[in-house]
C-alpha cells in the first residue's frame, strides 16, 4: 500500500501560494504589505480575512478560520488533508509520488481502508438485492415505491435491501475474498457465544450513510415486519470510520445545496431527507433519529450559519424541538424552528406538496427561537404566576447560551417586548446565567484534565544544585487555568522562532555550540521539572521537537543548497551591472566590495528564515486540527507596523529582541508556577494548622519560595509584560 511522499508533501507545501490559492475564492484587495478580502467562512460586510504572502497564511479575525493553503482548502472544500494535497497538487502540476509505508502506517490504513472497502462491497450488494433479485424487489423495491420514493431517490441515496437469510451478505463478501474480520468490526455481521457469525441487517430495507468525501462508513436497516418484539431500525455500531455523534445523514448529498441557500433544514429521519429531496428541497439532512450532539451540530457549522429544525407537530416534536435549540444556540448558529400541521411529518408533507409549495411554506411558518419557545411555554403556563415565572426564566436562560453579545442583545430587547418586562432586568438575569454557565463549564474542564495525568505532572522552582525530594504542584481548581496564558507565551515562542540559533553553550572540554530557541527553552524548563499542563500545549511541544529533529538537518542542507545559488545568481547580477554601467576600476572593486556583502547578508537572512519559519510551516500543515488550529492562533498576527513608522526610524522586531523576550518568558512562567505553589502553601498551613510540625515544615518552604521570587522580581523588575491571552 502506498502513501504520498514526504518529499511531494513538502514540495506542494513549498510551492503553494496562498494569495493564488485563495484567490480561486476570494476577491483579494492589497492592505499594506498583505491582502484583505471578505470572509468566505461567514457572511460579513467588512473585509476581515487576512492573507499574508511573506507567511504564506490566511486567517479571518473575526471567525477565526484560515490557515496554510493546505488547511484554507481543507476547510472551504470540506476535504481531508491527503485529498486536499492531491487538490493542491493538481493546481500547481505536481506529480504524486507515493512511497511504501511503514508497518505501522501499513497495519492503521490497512484496517481503515479494508473496513471501507467492505462498507463498499456491502452497499453493491444490498443495491444488487433490491434490483436484481425477486425477493429484493417484491419486498425492498415494493415498500419503497409504495412510500412513494421514486427510482432516481433510490438511486442517489443507494438505497437497497437485506435478504431474509442467516448469512447472505456473509456468505457473499467471503466467496468473493473478504475477512470476516472486518465483516464483525463494522457491525455488517454479528459473531455469537458459539462463534457462528449471521447477518447483522437481514430482511431490512438499507439506509447507507456516507461521510462528507462520500465514502460509505455506516448501514441504517428498518425491519417491514409488523412483530413489536424486533426492533424497528438497527444501525451500525461505531467504529474506527464511523462515529454516530459526528455524522448527519444526508449531509453528502445535501452539502453543495447548503452552501448555496446558505442554510441547513434538520429533519429526523431517512425518509424525511429523502422526500424532501425527491421534492426538490435538497438543503436538508438527518440526525438518524438520535439527539442532536455537538460534533452533528459542528458539522453543520462548517457550511452554514442558518439552519431550520423541522419538527412534527405533536407534543413529542414540541419537546424535541425545546431540547435542542440551546446546543444550536450555544454554537451560534442562527436558530429558526417549524412545526408541521398536526399528523405530518417531512415525509408525508413531502409527499403532499411540490417544492414550491413546501418551501413557501417553510418560509410563511418558520420563526425564531425566542417567539416560538415564548409562545409554547406561555401557552403551557396559562395564567399561573409561578409557572411563567418559570417559563420566563426559562427563557432567558437560553438566551444565555448564545455567544455573540449583539444576537444576544436583540433577543433581549425582542423578549422584554413579547413578554413586558423591563430590559434592564432581563440582562441582569442573563448576565446571572451566562456567568453561572461559564463558572460550570470551567469546573467541568478542570475535573476533567484532572482525571488524566495532572497528578503525575511535576513542579519543582528551586536554585539548589540538589532538588528537594517533595514537588508541589498546582491545585487542579483554578492554577491550571492561570498557567495557561503563561505557558501559551513560551510555546509561541518555540513555534515562531524554535530552530532559531538562540545562544552559545560551552561544554566540559571548551568546545563551543549554538543551542536554538527551543532548546534552550527546554532546558530552562527541565532544570525545574516543569511541563506543560495542557495537554494539547504538551503535544504540540512534542510535535515540534520531533520535527526539529527528524528531518530538519537535511532540509536544511538542501534549503543551504537553494540559498548559495540566490546568492551566486545575486552576485552575478550586480557584477553584471556594475561593468556595464562602470568604468573606473576602483570604483567598480569598491562596489564589488558592497555587493559581496549584500549578497551575504541576504543569504545569512535567508537561512534564518528558513530556521525561524520551519516549525511553524510544518504545523500549520499538520494532518492534526487541533495542533494545526492552536499553531495558526498563536503565529497569527493581526496588526503590522504601517511604512509610515518604519520609513524614518529602525523599530527592533520581536526576532531581534529574542535574546531578551524568550528568558523572561521562561521566567514569567515559572514566576507564576511560584505563585501557584506560595498559594497552595498558605492553604495547607491553615489546614493544618494543628499540626505545629507540618506548619514548621510548610513555613520553611514558603520562606524558600519566597526567596526565590524575589530573585525572580530582581530579574524581571516591577513592570511585568503579561503573556497574550
Amino acid at each position: 500500500m502506498k502513501r504520498i511522499d514526504r518529499e511531494t508533501i513538502q514540495k506542494i507545501l513549498d510551492t503553494a501560494d496562498i494569495v493564488e490559492v485563495v484567490s480561486d475564492f476570494v476577491h483579494l484587495k492589497r492592505s499594506g504589505s498583505g491582502y484583505k478580502g471578505l470572509c468566505p467562512f461567514h457572511n460579513e460586510r467588512t473585509p476581515s480575512f487576512s492573507v499574508s504572502k511573506t507567511k504564506n497564511l490566511c486567517k479571518c479575525f473575526s471567525c477565526g478560520k484560515g490557515g496554510s493553503p493546505v488547511n484554507f482548502i481543507m476547510e472551504h472544500e470540506q476535504l481531508s488533508f491527503n485529498e486536499a494535497i492531491r487538490y493542491l497538487a493538481k493546481k500547481y502540476n505536481i506529480e504524486i509520488v507515493e512511497h511504501d509505508m511503514t508497518d505501522k502506517e501499513r497495519e492503521e490504513e490497512n484496517e481503515r481502508e479494508s473496513m471501507l472497502a467492505i462498507n463498499e462491497f456491502a452497499l453493491k450488494h444490498f443495491e444488487h438485492n433490491i434490483n436484481e433479485t425477486p425477493d429484493g424487489r417484491d419486498i425492498g423495491l415494493a415498500y419503497f415505491i409504495e412510500r412513494g420514493i421514486n427510482e432516481a431517490m433510490i438511486r442517489r441515496f443507494h438505497l437497497g435491501y437485506a435478504l431474509e437469510k442467516r448469512n447472505a451478505l456473509y456468505e457473499d463478501a467471503i466467496a468473493k475474498g473478504y475477512n470476516e474480520k472486518y465483516l464483525v468490526d463494522t457491525g455488517l455481521c454479528l459473531r455469537n457465544e458459539r462463534g457462528n457469525v449471521f447477518d447483522r441487517f437481514k430482511g431490512r430495507v438499507i439506509y447507507p450513510v456516507f461521510s462528507i468525501s462520500g465514502k460509505v462508513i455506516a448501514f441504517g436497516g428498518r425491519t417491514l415486519r409488523t412483530d413489536k418484539e424486533v426492533a424497528k431500525y438497527v444501525n451500525s455500531p461505531e467504529s474506527i470510520i464511523y462515529r454516530k455523534s459526528h455524522e448527519l445523514y444526508g449531509l453528502y448529498q445535501a452539502k453543495q445545496a447548503i452552501v448555496k441557500h446558505d442554510k441547513c433544514i434538520l429533519v429526523e429521519g431517512y425518509m424525511d431527507v429523502i422526500s424532501m429531496h425527491q421534492s426538490g428541497i435538497e438543503n436538508v439532512v438527518a440526525s438518524s433519529g438520535t439527539s442532536l450532539t455537538e460534533g452533528q451540530i459542528r458539522l453543520i457549522h462548517r457550511f452554514t450559519d442558518n439552519i431550520t429544525v423541522i419538527y412534527d407537530g405533536d407534543a413529542a416534536g414540541i419537546k424535541a424541538a425545546l431540547r435542542g435549540i440551546d446546543m444550536l444556540l450555544a454554537e451560534g448558529l442562527s436558530v429558526r424552528v417549524l412545526l408541521l400541521p398536526d399528523g405530518d411529518d417531512p415525509d408525508s408533507f413531502a409527499q403532499k406538496h411540490s417544492a414550491s409549495e413546501f418551501d413557501e411554506y417553510i418560509k410563511a411558518n418558520e420563526t425564531d427561537f425566542i417567539s416560538f419557545k415564548t409562545k409554547i411555554l406561555l401557552k403551557e403556563a396559562g395564567n399561573d404566576p409561578l409557572v411563567r415565572s418559570r417559563v420566563i426564566n426559562d427563557i432567558v436562560r437560553t438566551i444565555s447560551v448564545i455567544p455573540d453579545s449583539i444576537t444576544q442583545s436583540v433577543y433581549i430587547r425582542e423578549c422584554s417586548r413579547m413578554l413586558e418586562i423591563d430590559e434592564k432586568t432581563l440582562s441582569l438575569q442573563v448576565a446571572k446565567y451566562t456567568n453561572e454557565r461559564i463558572n460550570k463549564e470551567a469546573e467541568k474542564a478542570l475535573r476533567e484534565k484532572n482525571q488524566k495525568a495532572i497528578d503525575d505532572i511535576p513542579y519543582q522552582i528551586s536554585t539548589q544544585t540538589q532538588k528537594p525530594a517533595s514537588t508541589t504542584q498546582p491545585s487542579a481548581k483554578s492554577d491550571e487555568q492561570f498557567l495557561i496564558p503563561f505557558e501559551k507565551e513560551v510555546l509561541r515562542y518555540i513555534l515562531k522562532y524554535g530552530q532559531l540559533n538562540f545562544c552559545e553553550s560551552i561544554d566540559d572540554d571548551g568546545n563551543t555550540e549554538y543551542i536554538t530557541v527551543m532548546e534552550y527553552i527546554d532546558s530552562s524548563l527541565k532544570d525545574d521539572d516543569i511541563y506543560f499542563t495542557s495537554q494539547l500545549f504538551a503535544s504540540v511541544f512534542a510535535e515540534a521537537q520531533r520535527i526539529a529533529t527528524t528531518n530538519y538537518e537535511s532540509d536544511l542542507n538542501r534549503y543551504t543548497t537553494i540559498a548559495t545559488a540566490n546568492r551566486q545568481e545575486y552576485i552575478n547580477k550586480g557584477e553584471e551591472q556594475l561593468r556595464s554601467s562602470m568604468t573606473d576600476v576602483a570604483e567598480i572593486q569598491r562596489k564589488e566590495k558592497e555587493l559581496f556583502a549584500l549578497a551575504d547578508e541576504r543569504y545569512f537572512n535567508e537561512i534564518a528564515d528558513f530556521s525561524a519559519n520551519y516549525i511553524e510551516k510544518a504545523l500549520v500543515n499538520h494532518p492534526d486540527d487541533s495542533i494545526r488550529n492552536l499553531t495558526l492562533d498563536l503565529v497569527s498576527e493581526k496588526h503590522t507596523l504601517s511604512k509610515v513608522h518604519t520609513k524614518y526610524a529602525h523599530i527592533e522586531t520581536e526576532r531581534e529582541r529574542l535574546v531578551e523576550l524568550v528568558p523572561r518568558a521562561v521566567f514569567e512562567l515559572k514566576d507564576a508556577i511560584l505563585d501557584c505553589q506560595i498559594r497552595e502553601i498558605r492553604a495547607a498551613i491553615k489546614q493544618h494548622a494543628s499540626d505545629p510540625a507540618a506548619v514548621h515544615s510548610l513555613m520553611a518552604r514558603n520562606i524558600e519560595l519566597q526567596r526565590i521570587k524575589k530573585e525572580f522580581a530582581i530579574y524581571l523588575g516591577d513592570r511585568t509584560i503579561a503573556p497574550r491571552k
